[in-house]
């Protein structure tokens, strides 16, 4: 028995934003028995309103978490069995800064088919109304909470942007944002470039690159809004 498929099923960035899913990824839905996600809840709710005759109790779920050892384990096993499995993620994309990386890991070594489906991303989607550089670029993730080793790593990366010409694309949780930014405005130079993108594909999205001198003179509040930053030191 040939292994099972694996359906990388991007989700939306926020609920009132269905158009950014193409329309062919209802068919990836409709030929999975089995959904591994980060939230049950929010996935459950995605697919409903994706395909609103769905039955959801009709599907086997598990919870991603951290990809323990125990959910791979039982997400190789379902694939052995000849069964698809959608991965959701949080995140837009699954296996790009979240957890479905292992899972899809674990998919490549047992040689399963994986189809990656083309969804929203706001690593790519920031960058790509930033303005900064495409050709380099990094997503670092979170930055340290410590303050000290978060303006150590601001630093670095500004160095090594400037260096390379790389774009550093980096988050923080959202009731984090306004601190990161003030350590942003203190720690760079005035012509160092920073975007700021908010709410990517929902009606209140802004995505506004400055420079660190031009930020100084309007400095944003974010507080507790879904944000992305992208620093480039030309």
């Amino acid at each position: 028995m040939s292994a099972g498929k694996v359906y990388l099923i991007p989700t939306v960035l926020h609920e009132d934003a269905l158009e950014t899913i193409p329309t062919y990824i209802l068919d990836a839905v409709k030929d999975c028995q089995i959904f591994f996600t980060e939230n049950e809840k929010t996935a459950r709710r995605f697919l409903k309103k994706l395909w609103k005759e769905m039955v959801i109790d009709d599907y086997q779920w598990f919870t991603i978490h951290k990809a323990e050892q125990e959910v791979k384990q039982q997400f190789v096993q379902i694939l052995k069995q000849g069964k698809n499995i959608g991965i959701i993620s949080e995140a837009g994309c699954p296996g790009v800064a979240d957890p479905g990386q292992i899972l899809v890991d674990a998919a490549q070594q047992i040689k399963a088919t994986v189809k990656p489906l083309v969804g929203p991303s706001s690593i790519l989607l920031s960058l790509m109304a930033s303005g900064m550089n495409g050709q380099c670029f990094q997503f670092v993730g979170y930055l340290p909470i410590d303050n000290l080793e978060r303006k150590n790593t601001i630093k670095q990366l500004e160095a090594d942007s400037h260096k390379r010409s790389c774009t550093q694309i980096f988050i923080e949780t959202p009731y984090r944002n306004n601190p990161l930014i003030k350590e942003l405005l203190q720690s760079c130079r005035e012509e160092t470039k920073l975007c700021i993108a908010v709410d990517i594909t929902a009606s209140s999205e802004t995505i506004i690159t400055k420079t660190i001198k031009e930020w100084k003179q309007s400095v944003p509040d974010i507080h507790k809004r879904l944000a992305i930053f992208l620093l480039h030191a030309g």
